[in-house]
C-alpha cells in the first residue's frame, strides 16, 4: 500500500519548519513539560499520546488558557466514554473568543460576504460589544446556564453574536442553516427542547432570495419551550407578532459578564447526519471544545492573529463552528453566505482573493468540480496569501491534490483533513512542517491516538483496517442529549471494541505515519474477502468527462452472493452506451482491481446527499435490501428525497 519514500507533492522550507507554531511549541514544551526536542512531529506526536496529560497541561499553558477556579488534576478519569478532564476547572469560552478586542480593537474580527463578493467588516470591539449587549438581555429573558438556545440563521455575523453570547452566559447553542425544511429543523430542536430561538426571515442564494417565514412560524408553533424568538431582517420584512428585534436587543454599550462554568460544561449540541431514524444530538463541552480547538487551529492550522481564515460552510455544519473558533487565536474569520458557486464555479476563489484569506477551507467535492469546469485559480486570482488550501467532507483524490498544485501555486500547502461532526475537530491533517505526498492526509493530529485495526482488535500499518482512537480526546461528547443511561452514545462507537472509539471509516496509517482514508467502513465494498471504500471508486470513475458523481453499493445476498451497482450520474448531453459503459469497467479493473467492477452501471438521475452534501450509501443500500422508503432514512435528512424513489422504485423491480 505504501511507498516507503515516495516524491512529496509540497515540502516545507526550513524557514517555514522554524517559523511554525507547533516547532516554537515543540522547543518549550521539551523545556518546560518533558517533551524530545529532537525528532520533529512524529516523536512530539508519539509523547502527545503517550504523555496525554502532560501534553493536554502544555496546551493550556501555551496557548495561556484563563482558568477561573484551577483544576484538580488534567485527566481525573480516564476510561472512554466517560473521560473526566480537567476536574474542578472552571472557565468560559467566549470570553477566550474575544480576547483579541482588547488588543486589536479595530481591526477586523469577521469579514462578512454574500453574494455581492464585497467583505463587510466587523471590528473585534464592535464583535464585544454587541456579545456583551446581547448577553445582558438573554440574561433579562431568564436563560441561565444549561438553557439551549437556537438559531436558525445563515453564515452571517449575526449568528457568531448569537453563538457567543449563548456561551456567555453558560447557555447552549445549537443551530441549523435556513436551507433546512421544518421538519428537518424540528427533529433536531425539539430533541433539546430551546428556550429561544434566533431566526432570518429568508436568506440568499444562487442570486435569488428564499423566504422562510412559514417555516418560522411552523418553528414557533413546534416548540413549544420558547420565551422568546429573536428576529433578523435578512430580507427587510416586519418582525413576526410577538417577535423581539435584533436591533433592539445588541444597541446597548455593554462589557459582556462571562459565566464561569465547569470545564465539562455543555458549549453547544451538533447532529449527526440522521439519515436513518433521527439525528443524534451530540454535546460538546466548553472545555474540550477550547482546547481542542486551540490545538487545532493554533499547532495544525497555524493560524495566529495575522491570518484570515476562510472555510466554505452553512451553520448546519461543524465546520462553521470550527470556523467560529478561529477567533480563539486571534484570526480573522471569513463568514461566507451564498452559493458556492454563484456566479460562476470560481466563486469561492474569487473570496478567498478579496477577503486576503491565508488559510481557505472547503470540500474535495468544489475542487473536484473546479477541475472539471476547468477553473484556473491561480491565473484567474491574486491567492498569493493562500499559505494552505484545506479540504474535507470526504477524501480528496489524488487527482485533485495534482489539480491544487498545478492550478494554485506548486508551493501551495494542501491540506486534507477528517474527522467528524462527533468530535468537532480532525482526527488527521494539517501539520504545517511535515510534506504533503498525493492521496494523503499528512498525520495523525497532537493528542489523537489515532490507529488502524484489524477485525481481531490488532494495530495494523500499511494495510486497511477500521479507524480507532484508543484514548479521549477532550472533544469527544460529553453525552447525547436524551440518553440517559449513556446506551446510545455507547453503541454509537464503544461497542465493536470496548472501551476504544471506532470511528466507522476504513483507512490506512502508513509506514511514514500519513494517513489514507478510505471511505466508510459500514458501506465497504468487500468482494472476496478483498475490501475497498466507496472513495477509491468514486475518485477513479468520476475522473471520466461524462460522469458527474456516482454513488457504489455492495449488498449481500440471501444465497451468500454478493451485487454491486454503481450508479451514475452523468453531464448533460453524455449517454451511457456500450463504449462509456467499457470504460467505466476498464478504468476499475485497471486501476483499482477486477474484483471491484460493478455487476451492474446504471443511470440515475442524480445522487442524493446529507443536508451537509455526504453521499448517503447506507439508506440507499437498505432500499436495495428491500427495507421500506420510511424505516431506510429519515428524509428530513436528505437534500433531495425525489431522489430516493428512483431507488425505491428499482428495488421494486429487482423484487
Amino acid at each position: 500500500m505504501s511507498i516507503v519514500n515516495p516524491q512529496p507533492l509540497w515540502q516545507p522550507d526550513p524557514q517555514r519548519i522554524a517559523r511554525a507554531q507547533v516547532t516554537q511549541f515543540q522547543a518549550w514544551a521539551a523545556e518546560n513539560h518533558g517533551a524530545p526536542a529532537e525528532g520533529g512531529y512524529a516523536a512530539l506526536h508519539r509523547w502527545s499520546v503517550d504523555e496525554l496529560e502532560a501534553f493536554w497541561k502544555a496546551v493550556t499553558e501555551w496557548f495561556d488558557v484563563r482558568f477561573s477556579t484551577p483544576y484538580a488534576r488534567v485527566l481525573g478519569e480516564r476510561s472512554m466514554p466517560g473521560a473526566q478532564w480537567f476536574p474542578g476547572a472552571t472557565l468560559n469560552y467566549a470570553e477566550h473568543a474575544l480576547r483579541a478586542a482588547s488588543t486589536r480593537a479595530d481591526e477586523p474580527a469577521i469579514l462578512h460576504v454574500d453574494e455581492s463578493h464585497e467583505p463587510r467588516p466587523v471590528t473585534w470591539s464592535e464583535l464585544r460589544r454587541q456579545v456583551g449587549s446581547l448577553a445582558a438581555e438573554l440574561r433579562a429573558l431568564g436563560v441561565r446556564p444549561g438553557d439551549r438556545v437556537s438559531g436558525y440563521l445563515p453564515n452571517i455575523p449575526q449568528a457568531v453574536v448569537a453563538l457567543l453570547a449563548t456561551a456567555a452566559v453558560g447557555g447552549v447553542w445549537t443551530s441549523c442553516a435556513p436551507d433546512f425544511g421544518a421538519r428537518s429543523v424540528l427533529d433536531r430542536f425539539q430533541q433539546v427542547e430551546p428556550v429561544v430561538l434566533f431566526t432570518v426571515d429568508g436568506y440568499r442564494y444562487g442570486g435569488k432570495e428564499h423566504d422562510r417565514r412559514e417555516t418560522v412560524a411552523e418553528l414557533r408553533r413546534e416548540l413549544p419551550t420558547l420565551r422568546a424568538v429573536v428576529h433578523i431582517p435578512v430580507l427587510g420584512t416586519e418582525a413576526p407578532e410577538g417577535a423581539l428585534e435584533w436591533s433592539a436587543l445588541t444597541a446597548a454599550d455593554e462589557e459582556p459578564v462571562f459565566e464561569q462554568v465547569p470545564f465539562d460544561h455543555p458549549l453547544w449540541v451538533l447532529y449527526s447526519s440522521g439519515t436513518t431514524g433521527l439525528p443524534k444530538a451530540i454535546v460538546q463541552s466548553q472545555g474540550g471544545i477550547l482546547v481542542e480547538h486551540l490545538k487545532q487551529l493554533g499547532l495544525h492550522c497555524d493560524l495566529g492573529p495575522e491570518d484570515r481564515f476562510f472555510w466554505y460552510t452553512s451553520t448546519g455544519w461543524m465546520m462553521w463552528n470550527f470556523l467560529v473558533s478561529g477567533l480563539l487565536t486571534g484570526t480573522t474569520i471569513v463568514l461566507y453566505d451564498g452559493s458556492p458557486g454563484y456566479p460562476d464555479t470560481g466563486a469561492q476563489w474569487r473570496i478567498a482573493e478579496r477577503t486576503g484569506a491565508t488559510l481557505y477551507g472547503t470540500s474535495a467535492a468544489y475542487v473536484m468540480a473546479c477541475r472539471k469546469a476547468d477553473v484556473h485559480p491561480g491565473r484567474d486570482f491574486d491567492l498569493s496569501k493562500v499559505q494552505c488550501v484545506a479540504t474535507t467532507g470526504s477524501p480528496l483524490p489524488p487527482d485533485g491534490f495534482r489539480w491544487l498544485h498545478d492550478e494554485v501555486r506548486d508551493d501551495l500547502w494542501i491540506a486534507s483533513v477528517s474527522g467528524g461532526t462527533d468530535v468537532c475537530s480532525c482526527f488527521a491533517g494539517a501539520v504545517p512542517t511535515l510534506p504533503v505526498h498525493i492521496g494523503e492526509l499528512q498525520a495523525a493530529g497532537l493528542g489523537t491516538d489515532l490507529q488502524s485495526w484489524d477485525p481481531s482488535g490488532k494495530p495494523v500499518i500499511d494495510e486497511v483496517g477500521e479507524l480507532v482512537v484508543t484514548n479521549p480526546m477532550p472533544s469527544m461528547p460529553i453525552h447525547f442529549w436524551n440518553d440517559p443511561d449513556g446506551s446510545r452514545y455507547h453503541d454509537s462507537y464503544f461497542d465493536t471494541y470496548p472501551g476504544v472509539w471506532r470511528h466507522g471509516d476504513w483507512i490506512t496509517i502508513t509506514s511514514r505515519g500519513s494517513v489514507v482514508i478510505h471511505g466508510r467502513s459500514d458501506s465497504t465494498l468487500n468482494r472476496q474477502g478483498v475490501r475497498m471504500g466507496s472513495a477509491d471508486i468514486y475518485e477513479a470513475v468520476e475522473r471520466l468527462p461524462e460522469i458527474k458523481e456516482s454513488l457504489v453499493i455492495g449488498i449481500e445476498q440471501p444465497d451468500g452472493g454478493y451485487w454491486m451497482p454503481l450508479f451514475v450520474h452523468l453531464v448533460p448531453g453524455a449517454v451511457l452506451d456500450e463504449a462509456l459503459l467499457n470504460r467505466i469497467k476498464q478504468t476499475i479493473r485497471e486501476q483499482l482491481s477486477p474484483r471491484h467492477v460493478p455487476d451492474e452501471v446504471i443511470e440515475v438521475p442524480g445522487v442524493p446527499h446529507t443536508l451537509t452534501g455526504k453521499r448517503i450509501e447506507v439508506p440507499v443500500k437498505r432500499l436495495l435490501q428491500g427495507t421500506p422508503l420510511d424505516k431506510a432514512v429519515n428524509p428530513g435528512s436528505i437534500d433531495n428525497l425525489d431522489l430516493l424513489h428512483f431507488y425505491e422504485e428499482l428495488a421494486r423491480k429487482r423484487a
